[in-house]
Order: C-alpha cells, then sequence, then structure tokens
C-alpha cells in the first residue's frame, strides 16, 4: 500500500469517516443532560448546574471534565472510575468539604486536577491516591490548616502544587515527601509562622518557592537550605526585621531572591554570603534606611530598593561605591537629608554623600533622620536584648525562632513569665474571657500576637501597655462587639488588625484612634449593617479595608473619605443594592474593588468613575446582575486589568473598547442570548486574546457555543455581512487545495501546541464524520 499514490489511498478510505448509522453512534453520542459534549474533542463541561453528584452517562473516552460552580460538598471513593480516559479535571468552586480516600483511583491518565475554591480543610492520607500521572494539583483558596506527612506521597509526576490562600500555619517535617519532581510550590497568602527544619526535603527538582504573604518572623534559613535546587524564592510581605548570616540561608542555585514589602530594618552585609549566584535581589517597600555593600553574592546585578527610607549621608558611601564596582544596577531613591530628597541613588556620586560638619547642622540631621526613620519594631540581632525569663509551665518557647506558643491548653487567664525577646506569642483556643490592664509585661519586642479562639469579650483598658513593636494583633472568632482607645493604647505600631467572625455592629472608630500606622483592618463576618461618616477618623494610613461576610446595606458618602490612601476594599457578601458611588469618591489610589455576592441587580452610569484613574481589579461576579448600562464602565479605561463577572443573570452586555488593557476577564456562568442585540460583544471579545467564559444559553441551536467563537449564530445580523466582504479569505490550512506534506506538517504543528495526540480528522473536515472515534483510529492507523 505504500507503493500507491496517496490520492488512491484517501479514495479507499473514505468510507470508513462517513456517517455510522444511529444505532452505530448512540454509544458515542450519549450526554448527560446537564451538561454539554464536545465529542470530537472529547470534551464535557456541567458547569454552574447545582449538581449535587458527580453526572452519570458521560462518554467514557472523555479526556477533560469541567464541573466548576456546582454544590457537589463531596468527592465518594472511586467518583470517576468510569472515565479512565480523563486527563483534565475542573473541580473549582463546589463548594467540596470533603475528599474521600481513593476518590480519584482509576484516573492514572490524569494530567490536570483543580480543587481550588472549595472548602477542604483536611485531606485524608489516600484522598489523591492513583493519580501516577498527574502533574498539577490547584488546592488554592481552600480552609486548609495543616498538611500530613505522605499526603501527596502518591503524586511522583506532579510538577506544580498551589496551596496559596489557604490557613496553613505550620508546615512539619517531610511535608511534601513524594514530591520528586515538583518545580513550583504555592505556599503564599496562607499564616505560616514556622517551618520544620525538614519540612522542604524531599524536594530534589523545586526550582521556585512561593511564600509570599505570610506571618514568618525570622528568614526561615534552615528550612530553606533543605531545597538545595531552589531559583526563585519569593518571601515578600512577611513581618521579619532582620536577614543576617546567622540565619543560615544556604542556596547554591538561587537567581532570585524577593523579600519585598516587609518590615526589614537591618540587613547583615554576609546575610547572602552562600548564595554565590543569586542574580536579583528585591528589597523594595521595606525599612531600610541603610544599607551596607553586600558580600558573597558575586553574580548580583539588580538590587531593588524602591519604597525604602534610605538615607543618603557619608555613611551611604560604601554602598554607592559597591554598587558602581560590581556593576550592580539599583533603582533606590533617597529619603533624606532634605537636600537629596527624591535623589536616584545611581544617579549619585560618593562626592554627594556629605555628612555635616558643624554640630548645629549635625543635631538639625540627626533629628531630621530619627524624624524619618518608620515606626516599626526597634529589635534586630546584635543589640542587648537583656535577660530572657523563664517559659510558663504550659507553653513551650523556641529561643532560636523567638517563638513562645500555649496553643490549646486550657488556660483561663493570660500567663506569664515569657522570655522578654519574644516576637511572636500564640495563645490560641484557651478559655479567658478577658484581656486584664498590662497583661504582656515584659514583651516590648513582641511583634505578633495572636489571641483566636479565646472567647474573648472585652480588652480592658491598657491591655496592650508597653507593646511598643507590635505589628500583627489576632483577635478572630472571639465575642467582641466593641473596643475602646484605651485598650489599644499601648501598641502605636500597630499595623494589622484583624476581627474577623466577631459581634461588631459597628467599626469601632474610637479605637482607630489609638493606631496611627494601622494598614490593614480586617472585619469579615460581623454585624456591620451600615457604614457611616467618622467610622474611619482614625484610619488615615489605612490600606486594606476588608468588610466582606456583613450586613451592609449602605455605605454614605464620606465614610471612607478619611482612608485617603485605600488601596483594596473588599464589600463583597453584603446587603448592598448598588455600587456605593459617591462613597468612593476621594479613594484615588484604590486598586481593587471588591463587590461580589450582593444584590446589586444592575449597574448604571459611571458607576465607578470615581476610581477610574487607579482601579485594576473589580469584583462583581455572583452580584444578581441582570442589567448593565452602556456607561457603567465609563472612566475606568486602560487602567483596569481584570473584571469578574460570572455567575450572573446577565442576558446581554455592552462591548466595552475602552478597557483595552485587560489581562482577564470572566463571563462564565451567565445565560446570555445570543442573538443580534450581543454582535457588538461578539466582535468586540473576538478581538480579545483571552479566555472568557461566556456561553451563549439561547436560543436552543446556540446553546452552550461560546460566544466568542459562534460566528454562525450572527451571520444574519444587520451589518454583520458588510463587515464580512471587508476581509480578504485565507485559504484554511488543510483545504484539499494544499498539498498533502503541508498538511500534515499543519497537524504535526497543532498536535505540538496542545500537547495532545490528534488523530488528523481534520483533513476530511469537507465531510461530515460521525462522533465515534474508531472511524478517526482506523485512517490514523493506515
Amino acid at each position: 500500500m505504500d507503493a500507491w499514490p496517496q490520492s488512491v489511498s484517501l479514495v479507499l478510505l473514505l468510507p470508513l469517516l462517513l456517517p455510522l448509522g444511529p444505532n452505530q453512534c448512540a454509544v458515542a453520542q450519549r450526554c448527560p443532560q446537564a451538561c454539554v459534549c464536545d465529542n470530537p474533542r472529547r470534551h464535557v463541561a456541567c458547569r454552574h448546574q447545582n449538581l449535587t453528584e458527580v453526572p452519570t452517562a458521560i462518554p467514557e473516552l472523555t479526556q477533560r471534565l469541567e464541573l466548576q460552580g456546582n454544590m457537589l460538598k463531596e468527592i465518594p471513593p472511586a467518583a470517576f472510575r468510569d472515565l479512565p480516559y480523563l486527563t483534565h479535571l475542573d473541580l473549582r468552586y463546589c463548594q467540596v468539604e470533603l475528599v474521600a480516600e481513593g476518590a480519584f483511583r482509576g484516573l492514572g491518565r490524569l494530567l490536570f486536577l483543580n480543587l481550588a475554591s472549595n472548602r477542604l480543610s483536611a485531606l485524608p492520607q489516600e484522598a489523591l491516591d492513583g493519580l501516577g500521572s498527574l502533574q498539577r494539583l490547584e488546592l488554592a483558596g481552600n480552609l486548609l490548616e495543616e498538611l500530613r506527612p505522605g499526603t501527596f506521597g502518591a503524586l511522583g509526576a506532579v510538577t506544580t502544587l498551589n496551596l496559596a490562600h489557604n490557613a496553613l500555619v505550620y508546615l512539619p517535617a517531610m511535608a511534601f515527601q513524594g514530591l520528586v519532581r515538583a518545580r513550583w510550590l504555592q505556599l503564599s497568602h496562607n499564616a505560616l509562622s514556622v517551618l520544620a527544619p525538614e519540612a522542604l526535603a524531599g524536594l530534589p527538582a523545586l526550582r521556585r518557592l512561593s511564600l509570599h504573604h505570610n506571618e514568618l518572623q525570622a528568614l526561615p534559613g534552615a528550612a530553606l537550605s533543605q531545597a538545595r535546587g531552589l531559583a526563585r524564592l519569593e518571601l515578600g510581605h512577611n513581618p521579619f526585621t532582620y536577614a543576617g548570616e546567622e540565619d543560615g540561608l544556604a542556596l547554591p542555585g538561587l537567581r532570585e531572591l524577593r523579600l519585598d514589602h516587609g518590615a526589614l530594618q537591618a540587613l547583615d552585609a554576609r546575610a547572602f554570603a552562600r548564595c554565590p549566584r543569586l542574580h536579583t535581589l528585591d528589597l523594595r517597600g521595606n525599612q531600610l534606611d541603610a544599607l551596607p555593600p553586600l558580600q558573597g553574592p558575586g553574580q548580583l546585578r539588580r538590587l531593588r530598593l524602591q519604597g525604602n527610607p534610605l538615607w543618603c549621608d557619608c555613611r551611604a558611601r560604601p554602598l554607592l561605591e559597591w554598587l558602581a564596582r560590581a556593576r550592580v544596577r539599583s533603582d533606590g531613591a533617597c529619603w533624606g537629608p532634605r537636600r537629596l530628597r527624591g535623589e536616584a541613588l545611581d544617579a549619585l556620586r560618593p562626592s554627594d554623600l556629605r555628612c555635616p560638619e558643624s554640630g548645629a547642622a549635625a543635631e538639625e540631621e540627626a533629628e531630621e533622620l530619627a524624624a524619618a526613620r518608620p515606626r516599626a519594631p526597634t529589635g534586630v540581632p546584635g543589640e542587648e536584648a537583656g535577660a530572657a525569663g523563664p517559659c510558663p509551665r504550659t507553653c513551650v518557647c523556641v529561643p532560636e525562632s523567638r517563638h513562645s506558643s500555649c496553643e490549646g491548653r486550657g488556660l483561663q487567664a493570660v500567663p506569664h513569665g515569657f522570655p522578654n525577646d519574644t516576637q511572636l506569642l500564640d495563645l490560641r483556643r484557651n478559655r479567658f474571657p478577658v484581656v486584664p490592664r498590662a497583661a504582656f509585661p515584659g514583651l516590648g519586642r513582641l511583634v505578633s500576637l495572636h489571641l483566636q479562639h479565646c472567647g474573648l469579650t472585652e480588652l480592658e483598658a491598657g491591655a496592650l501597655a508597653g507593646l511598643d513593636s507590635l505589628l500583627y494583633l489576632y483577635l478572630s472568632d472571639n465575642r467582641l462587639s466593641g473596643l475602646s482607645a484605651a485598650a489599644l493604647e499601648g501598641a502605636p505600631r500597630l499595623g494589622y488588625l484583624y476581627l474577623e467572625r466577631n459581634r461588631f455592629v459597628r467599626v469601632p472608630g474610637a479605637a482607630l484612634l489609638a493606631l496611627p500606622s494601622l494598614f490593614s483592618l480586617h472585619l469579615q463576618d460581623n454585624a456591620l449593617d451600615h457604614l457611616a461618616p467618622g467610622d474611619l477618623a482614625g484610619g488615615r494610613a489605612l490600606r486594606w479595608l476588608y468588610l466582606s461576610g456583613n450586613r451592609l446595606a449602605r455605605v454614605s458618602p464620606g465614610a471612607l473619605g478619611p482612608a485617603r490612601e485605600l488601596e483594596k476594599l473588599h464589600l463583597d457578601r453584603n446587603q448592598l443594592d448598588e455600587v456605593p458611588t459617591e462613597a468612593l469618591e476621594g479613594l484615588a489610589a484604590l486598586v481593587e474593588l471588591q463587590l461580589s455576592g450582593n444584590p446589586l441587580g444592575a449597574l448604571r452610569d459611571g458607576a465607578f468613575r470615581p476610581v477610574g484613574h487607579s482601579l485594576q481589579h473589580l469584583f462583581l461576579n455572583s452580584s444578581g446582575l441582570e442589567q448593565i448600562s452602556p456607561g457603567a464602565f465609563s472612566g475606568l479605561g486602560p487602567r483596569l486589568r481584570s473584571l469578574h463577572l460570572q455567575k450572573n443573570q446577565l442576558q446581554t452586555l455592552p462591548a466595552l473598547p475602552s478597557l483595552s488593557e485587560l489581562e482577564l476577564i470572566d463571563l462564565s456562568g451567565n445565560p446570555f442570548r445570543c442573538d443580534c442585540q450581543l454582535l457588538p460583544l461578539h466582535r468586540w471579545l473576538a478581538g480579545l486574546n483571552l479566555r472568557v467564559g461566556a456561553t451563549c444559553a439561547t436560543p436552543p441551536s446556540a446553546r452552550g457555543q461560546r460566544v466568542k467563537a459562534a460566528a454562525a449564530v450572527f451571520e444574519a445580523c444587520p451589518g454583520r455581512a458588510a463587515r464580512k466582504a471587508k476581509w480578504t479569505p485565507v485559504p484554511r490550512p488543510g483545504a484539499w487545495g494544499t498539498p498533502m506534506k503541508g498538511r500534515r506538517q499543519r497537524a504535526n504543528e497543532i498536535s505540538q501546541e496542545s500537547g495532545q495526540v490528534i488523530w488528523y480528522s481534520h483533513l476530511f473536515n469537507n465531510f461530515p464524520v460521525c462522533c465515534d472515534p474508531h472511524s478517526q483510529r482506523l485512517w490514523h492507523s493506515q
């Protein structure tokens, strides 16, 4: 047969590709009623159908199954045993609380499993068994508090594991045992404060580790050094104040280290001496007023210092000379003295850096420096720490990390006698309803205080007296209904206050007056019903405000006015029936606005105009939206990066050409009516190189088709034909006039792009082919 002309081969094989009889196709075409089945692509989608269990009668040959947005709650054992060819399984937003042992057994071909944004608080030991081919596992956005060693033991092929946005506090030894091919481990946005020294052991292939937005009080050098192959390490947004050689960070292959937006006040010259290949060091947004020339990382070429209060006097000359000598690019700017404020560090010469000669000038500059220093913890290793006191009998005090813990000991009063160099004190899950006056004597270096789940009803006046270095205060999951300024006066540097799941009916505005440095306020899941002018009078330094899950029906004009530096505002899961447009006036720095889960119904013109010049992320999902006026997003313009409109009741939506820089737009879960009224949206979406998730719900002939790609649906619309006439038709790759060699080359290219086997049936798309794949296999076998 190899000697036959190709045309003869095609003629003989064409009968194999013609439609089979109705009985012969029945098995391949079966599809659950709530799903959309794309049999040629072996893709089944059952999204947002309120399913409470995995549907049956899914075609056995299915490779991609999308179940996101249902109400499964539990994945039972062997839930997918009849789908042995699955390679991609999406279970996001399914309210899953339990994954039973053996839930995924039989899925030996599965490559991608997405369990993100569910309610998992634990993973049983054998929950992930049977996934020997799995390459990517998404568990972000759950409620996981702990990881048991062995949980990932059967996932030897996984290259990416995402555990971001959970509630992890501690990583035990060998937490990731078995992940021998893992290259990227995402642990950001948790509450991690402790990593066991062997927590990262057994990860020989790890190249990237994301630990930003946690609560690490010290650089966990010993634990990190277990991952010897790391090339990129992200530790930004953690509250440790110092990094030095004694932290023991030894990563011979590290190329990029991010320590941005933390609380660093001092950095030892040899802090990274055992990271010889370090190329980029990101120290932006810390509290460094001085930096020594770094010793050890001889390949360093980029040093990011923006947002630090750098003091450019004669003491900064060694740094400037080292930057020039080592050819390190830096983007920092001087905070002072006044004559050099705002000057770029790399634009200065050593002779520009002078110290005052006269005593009066020196004294004046010293006062200026003291005033410019950030209000933050002052203690760093190397200072006199005083005698460390004994540890209370029922608690554990770890001198190396300066952490003390009495979690869950049944205490009925706050114990005394902790080491006075303690930086983190964990008193969670005890039983004391009141924190008395001067409850924490001798703890002037305390940075983080945990009092969650203690049944607290009151903090007495002076309760935090002497806690001058406190940055983080956790009072979540208690019975507090109020806070006084007198109770918080002892912690003037407090930056993060967590009051979630208490009994507040009003924002404790008076208490905020005692917190001039408050950066982030968390009041989620309380009983607030109104945000009134004056509630945030003490929040002038506030950047992040979280009011999710309350009963807010109104945000009065001017209520947010004092917080002019606000960057994040979360008002989701409340009772707002309209966008509080007037209340947004004056928030010129707002970057993220969360309004999802409110009964908005409609968006009027100019709803977001007050924040149009700054807003980058807008969340309007699950808001009952039925109508969006053509000018609703006017003023937002090119700064907007993400727009979330999923899970609403939109049947139509105007085109949004002014949002020219969108990186993400989610329109999934809306019942779009694909008629001529939707043509402008179709045209706009067709020009976006984004996956938007919009599908047609009506008319029935278009149900399940993507709005972006459903060109045939809009063929008869006025103006469509004229627009199409302007296009120049381009021959379709693989058309019959194209040489066979070119067609096969195109098929190979497509196969490489998708990473999946292609049966070359697209070479015959002038002929109707039955959904049964056996005829396609016959062609391939020839």
